[in-house]
């Protein structure tokens, strides 16, 4: 039995979708959604595990998503997928940072999008192409609905092209392109492309401007080891969105003075968060929203 933790197959960015004849076999081009990117577990007696790309089991997070897997599909399953909760008609990423209770109490419904399937029981299925994959997907998921379904997919390049026009207002945030002949393996991949509405990258929080529980700016690191403070100065519900995560994390007591951007209260653990990042004569980095953590390497 396939048990975790197991990395996630990660697509590589793209300026545009690559053309259906450009690989062999082509293209499956499915929607990108905005959520939590999870694996799905299903273990002896239907306990599950909803492992995060960090490796953090979201359980406990989503037990009513927990509990229909549990309920409805067998021992040994593994499924690729994202979390996603909707408000209003569309996906709202922000809902998800909320906890359960609120959710409830809201009304927020949550469902599990799956997009991948690792292991039937009994059987690893990685090594198989994901035309193949994506067939037996189908199948494991036939009598099953709403919370759990399986991502909109197309082989149509139009068809593709209009939906990522079309769902943007939907909080849909692109769609990726996946070669059918690719076998499923940890770490990015060009077999898997991802174009997206905004050009955006994730950074690693390492300190936050102002108080803890409401900052005013964040102190930021970039994948290739810059270091940038945010602009404009965050709204307050950004700074309530930050201020939690870091507080898990850990946030200095005192403020250190940082040679370019001054003082900065460190944030130990790893928070990673959504940039917009301008480049110019000084770039600048503009906070979009708080990411599912991963582990950064140290540069």
């Amino acid at each position: 039995m396939l048990r975790p933790p197991v990395d996630v197959m990660r697509p590589r960015a793209a300026d545009a979708l690559p053309r259906q004849d450009s690989v062999p076999g082509g293209y499956q081009y499915s929607l990108k959604l905005d959520g939590f990117r999870a694996l799905a577990f299903v273990l002896e007696g239907g306990q599950v595990v909803l492992q995060s790309r960090a490796r953090r089991d979201l359980s406990p997070e989503f037990p009513d998503i927990a509990g229909y897997l549990g309920e409805r599909l067998p021992p040994g399953i593994v499924l690729d997928g994202e979390l996603c909760a909707y408000r209003e008609g569309r996906i709202s990423f922000t809902d998800l940072l909320r906890t359960h209770r609120d959710r409830a109490r809201a009304g927020v419904p949550v469902s599990y999008i799956a997009f991948d399937l690792l292991a039937l029981p009994g059987h690893d299925l990685r090594a198989l192409p994901l035309r193949e994959r994506w067939e037996l997907l189908g199948t494991a998921l036939a009598g099953t609905g709403p919370p759990l379904q399986r991502v909109l997919a197309t082989e149509d390049e139009d068809t593709a092209r209009e939906w990522f026009d079309a769902l943007r207002e939907a909080g849909v945030e692109g769609v990726v392109a996946k070669a059918w002949s690719s076998a499923y393996r940890p770490g990015g991949t060009w077999a898997w492309r991802k174009v997206r509405h905004s050009d955006t990258v994730d950074a690693r929080l390492v300190g936050l401007f102002g108080p803890p529980a409401r900052p005013h700016a964040l102190l930021v690191r970039l994948p290739d080891g810059r270091e940038l403070r945010t602009s404009p100065r965050l709204t307050g519900r950004q700074a309530h969105e930050v201020a939690a995560p870091a507080a898990a994390a850990g946030v200095a007591a005192e403020p250190v003075e940082h040679p370019e951007h001054g003082p900065v209260r460190p944030v130990t653990g790893p928070v990673t968060v959504e940039l917009l990042v301008i480049t110019g004569r000084q770039d600048t980095a503009r906070f979009v929203r708080v990411r599912e953590t991963e582990p950064w390497p140290e540069p």
